[in-house]
């Protein structure tokens, strides 16, 4: 009988709690990693309607290697590590420099280990190839360095992409852990930033973190406000981080002109654009930006090191055992990043 493992399930709407399930093998360069820090993501909306979304992010230690690929693995047995979401086959052009995250030809989990298992993150232990974890620098904690992931990734492939530094004014929409891990990104770059969020938890988390202005996108007067805080000129570059058309369109109508647009946030409805009036009258460039390039990896792991405000991104830890707790609290968005630890 093979050993099982505890693993987070969503048995009901707005109920979850831990199952049984094995515990995975490693096989070839899939390593086993025993995982110590889980943060949540957009799990929660799959809890409301009782249906779970896979967790994808996580960082812990590895304790199994195939033996046959001992001498050659990128990582060694008790390697702490920072598991990279998906899995990308690791071949094609884009996984070759870094863009896994758009791979076309990702390895089916079930059919690569002959098992019904899923690639769910909120486990004991996972299976991951081993050019998918990154190292923990020493004296980093598995919970900060879990940030590497969605709490600082999606917003730290946009400022690479667009370039921000310490000259520029950044508009964040959105202040989930997502627009937060901007704030956190923006202000290492020296980067002034407005936040724009109606919760007000918040847009109180977003000052802790060190945003210069936060507006409530309900504000009747908001895009003068943007203007007016950046001399009439508009904000430099913007990361909409909400997946709404709302603040897709404030971006649109406070980004100055030649400046920067980057949608984050997941968006299904439909913006009203024209393309004289947006794009090529202002010269203004937009691009979707889903994660970063692997190559990056060092830079986050500086801002993580670095950063004076980053343990300020993490605003809850729960054992696994609370995920319950966890799952209501991140619904009500009371919270920045939550961190699940399946040990306790």
């Amino acid at each position: 009988m093979k050993k099982t493992m505890k693993k987070v399930a969503v048995i009901g709407i707005k109920k979850a709690e831990l199952i049984d399930v094995p515990i995975p093998e490693a096989k070839e360069n899939w390593v086993l990693v025993k995982v110590h820090a889980i943060p949540l993501c957009t799990q929660y909306k799959g809890w409301l309607n009782g249906t779970l979304v896979s967790g994808h992010e996580a960082a812990g230690e590895v304790v199994k290697v195939p033996d046959e690929v001992r001498d050659t693995c990128n990582v060694k047995e008790g390697d702490r590590v920072v598991v990279m979401p998906q899995l990308p086959c690791g071949k094609c052009a884009l996984c070759r420099v870094g863009e896994y995250i758009h791979c076309e030809n990702t390895v089916n989990y079930q059919d690569f280990t002959n098992s019904d298992g899923s690639t769910d993150t909120q486990v004991q232990y996972l299976l991951k190839p081993d050019w998918l974890l990154v190292p923990i620098p020493d004296g980093v904690s598995y919970e900060l360095a879990s940030l590497a992931c969605c709490g600082l990734g999606p917003t730290f492939g946009a400022m690479e992409n667009i370039g921000v530094d310490a000259f520029d004014t950044v508009l964040i929409t959105g202040g989930g852990p997502v627009g937060l891990g901007g704030v956190v990104n923006a202000k290492y770059r020296g980067a002034k930033v407005i936040m724009v969020e109606s919760i007000k938890y918040r847009q109180e988390k977003a000052k802790e973190l060190g945003a210069d202005l936060v507006l409530d996108p309900d504000d009747k007067d908001i895009e003068e406000k943007i203007r007016k805080f950046t001399s009439e000129i508009g904000v430099d570059a913007s990361l909409e981080c909400a997946g709404s058309i709302k603040a897709q369109r404030l971006a649109l109508n406070t980004t100055r002109r030649r400046g920067s647009i980057a949608l984050v946030g997941e968006c299904n409805d439909d913006l009203l654009i024209q393309a004289s009036r947006d794009f090529i009258r202002t010269g203004i460039k937009l691009f979707g930006q889903w994660h970063y390039n692997l190559n990056g990896i060092d830079k986050i792991m500086q801002v993580i090191q670095e950063s004076t405000v980053i343990e300020h991104l993490i605003s809850h830890t729960f054992p696994m055992s609370e995920v319950q707790k966890a799952f209501e609290i991140d619904s009500e968005h009371q919270s920045a990043k939550i961190i699940l630890k399946p040990w306790e």
